[in-house]
């Protein structure tokens, strides 16, 4: 069931990349209450005060969290103009002919770099390979920043240059433009380009499968790392395997199939008062026991007292080491943390906490970030 309302846009944000950006408006709807909305450019030209809209508000009435939010459908009318969309408001379509969030009423072209109308058709005609790039892999959209925040540290300490590649799962968010992280990470310079494959869209680079996305970012962006995650949003059912979270160990087998190194990065706190994400989370142990076929990279923080020991009985409980190759990284301190954080400059958290609340969910992630750099490294050398 899809709660539809009508509703008048009062106040509208610019957006930064009007052709497929995200821009959010304020909203009055039918029924006088006032409300945001999400408005994707792609397909509607940016709104201005006095558009009228019809509103999914589905996600709002339920309360979600991530994207609780309404979202613009379609344009009623445009303000104080009559007769639909004007010339000037149209917006091309363009060569591409594989669809997005397709058989729905929703669905899009778009210019997939496999297809033959694309300039980078060749680069999948035959066989690549990932020539041993690292790989990184998550299921929190959160860890986004925190990993690039710390890669850019060893970048700087090290006085040297690495290319790094977001590639967007569609097991969150579909629209990348959704994603506030990308958004700024873009303004940082911080992020060499995106892909997007599924039913994810809204890269620089649309790719069919994981596989083909992957192979993208090594040989059109010319990555030296890539870092792959889902959109904000993610699922979780309380069960052994319905979670978003479980598509980490796929592609775990789709990096170490193109021969490159998958590196995960292990989602691990202690400040979830729920049993199962205490330590290293039930999340990261399934993916990597009970769906990746391939060994991957495991590089957990070497944290103090009883949360150090918890994390090494965890790893000898599950037998996570005898699949994987585990390794053991000195956690960077908290000056470090905060400097990178400051560097970025908007709030990283993931369930709502942050580096002070739950600092061994980023120690995780630094270990993750500092294995991936080592692997490039070594690579080089």
């Amino acid at each position: 069931m899809i709660d539809w309302v009508a509703a008048e846009v009062i106040e509208a944000a610019e957006t930064e990349r009007p052709a497929a950006g995200k821009q959010v408006v304020v909203v009055r709807c039918e029924d006088g209450s006032v409300g945001t909305a999400i408005h994707y450019g792609e397909q509607i030209p940016v709104l201005v005060p006095g558009d009228r809209v019809l509103l999914n508000t589905t996600a709002g009435k339920l309360g979600l969290g991530t994207g609780g939010v309404h979202f613009v459908h379609a344009l009623l009318s445009r303000a104080s103009r009559a007769g639909g969309l004007p010339a000037e408001d149209q917006t091309e379509r363009g060569p591409g002919h594989i669809m997005k969030l397709k058989y729905t009423s929703l669905q899009r072209p778009v210019l997939a770099a496999e297809e033959p109308a694309s300039p980078h058709h060749e680069v999948f005609a035959g066989k690549r390979s990932l020539e041993g790039m690292p790989v990184l892999i998550g299921e929190l959209h959160s860890m986004l920043p925190a990993a690039i925040g710390r890669l850019r540290q060893r970048m700087h300490r090290e006085s040297a240059q690495l290319r790094i590649a977001y590639i967007m799962t569609d097991g969150g968010a579909l629209p990348l433009a959704f994603s506030n992280h990308v958004r700024r990470l873009r303004q940082l310079g911080w992020l060499d380009g995106t892909v997007t494959y599924g039913q994810a869209y809204g890269g620089d680079v649309e790719t069919v499968n994981k596989f083909t996305a992957l192979l993208a970012a090594k040989h059109i962006l010319a990555a030296d790392l890539a870092i792959v995650l889902p959109g904000p949003g993610t699922v979780g059912t309380n069960t052994l395997l319905g979670f978003s979270g479980t598509e980490a160990g796929e592609l775990i087998n789709a990096a170490g199939l193109l021969h490159g190194r998958p590196v995960a990065i292990p989602r691990i706190g202690f400040a979830d008062r729920r049993e199962r994400h205490q330590g290293i989370s039930h999340h990261t142990i399934t993916a990597l026991l009970e769906i990746a076929l391939l060994p991957a990279e495991l590089a957990l923080p070497e944290l103090a007292s009883a949360q150090g020991a918890a994390l090494r009985q965890q790893i000898e409980r599950t037998g996570l080491g005898g699949k994987h190759t585990v390794t053991w990284h000195k956690p960077a301190g908290e000056e470090e943390w905060l400097a990178a954080l400051e560097a970025y400059g908007e709030p990283i958290v993931s369930m709502g906490r942050g580096l002070r609340e739950d600092p061994a969910f980023f120690a995780a992630i630094g270990a993750a970030a500092d294995r991936a750099w080592s692997l490039r490294s070594r690579r080089e050398g």
